[in-house]
């Protein structure tokens, strides 16, 4: 295999469609389509499943790109070491959508600032998924909710946030999981830590959980709450820089369920040049020992 057939493979991979990846690497999809073929024909198996307009990974494929993704990841570190250590190639950074909207952007651009050469690439999903990726070497480093118990982890604790639940303006005090027993809750996939605080919260209280609709941004669980269709979790950050925050009601949860911690996490022994530039400069910017 060749590192370029490869990184055909994982743009195709990513992108769900040849056309997107032949624009992503400004080649013909003519050219894609050839160098994949070649590449299924040389291991003797098929990478993709092609389903109407989109191609999916087959079997074989995900076990590739967990590979692939492992020895960029190695090939960019041993360009650092080479350079002196210097971050350098690309770094893959996974986090949560409410870290990713409001602490994200000073820090990625203070670190754009030390380290143009750096290809910086930001990855947002459910905390549960970045420590999928983690595992199996698709992100080089997540800010994830909570230290994840797994010996192939490490990482430090960054920050705390403030948990609350939402209701719609006028809606009486909640003091417990009782107190919205039933109604529709707004939140991420199954894999958001956010979400399983919540499940927990009603099942500590053996309240009734109600509908789950799952909905893929805050601005429109915010929304869903302003017009009566149910409750939310948010973290007060978060809540604090949309507009129309003042539309719902606010109700502080009683501990353990309404405080979290955010982590930086990566895989043990995989703590490159480009991964410490990001952790230094993390500690230096919130003044962390």
């Amino acid at each position: 295999m060749e590192f370029s057939q490869l990184r055909i493979f994982q743009a195709v991979a990513e992108e769900g469609s040849i056309a997107k990846a032949a624009l992503r690497l400004n080649r013909v999809p003519s050219n894609l389509s050839t160098r994949l073929r070649q590449l299924e024909e040389r291991l003797g198996v098929a990478l993709f499943l092609r389903e109407r307009q989109r191609l999916q990974l087959s079997p074989a494929g995900k076990v590739l790109q967990d590979y692939a993704s492992r020895l960029f990841a190695l090939q960019d570190e041993a360009e650092a070491a080479l350079k002196g250590g210097e971050p350098a190639g690309t770094f893959v950074i996974g986090s949560m959508h409410s870290t990713a909207a409001i602490h994200l952007p000073a820090m990625l651009a203070h670190y754009h600032r030390r380290y143009p050469a750096v290809n910086l690439q930001v990855h947002t999903l459910p905390s549960g998924e970045l420590v999928d990726g983690l595992l199996a070497g698709r992100l080089d480093a997540a800010l994830v909710d909570g230290p994840e118990v797994s010996s192939e982890l490490e990482g430090i604790a960054l920050f705390d946030e403030e948990l609350l639940l939402i209701t719609e303006a006028g809606h009486a005090p909640v003091r417990s999981a009782r107190d919205v027993a039933g109604q529709p809750l707004f939140t991420f996939r199954p894999r958001c830590s956010y979400r399983r605080r919540l499940e927990n919260w009603f099942a500590a209280q053996r309240a009734t959980l109600g509908p789950v609709m799952e909905i893929e941004s805050y601005h429109s669980m915010l929304a869903c709450v302003i017009a009566g269709g149910g409750v939310a979790l948010m973290p007060r950050s978060m809540l604090d820089s949309l507009p129309a925050r003042d539309a719902v009601s606010v109700h502080p949860l009683a501990a353990p369920f309404g405080q979290a911690t955010t982590w930086l996490m990566w895989r043990k022994g995989m703590a490159g040049a480009n991964l410490r530039a990001w952790s230094d400069g993390l500690r230096e910017r919130l003044q962390l020992p």
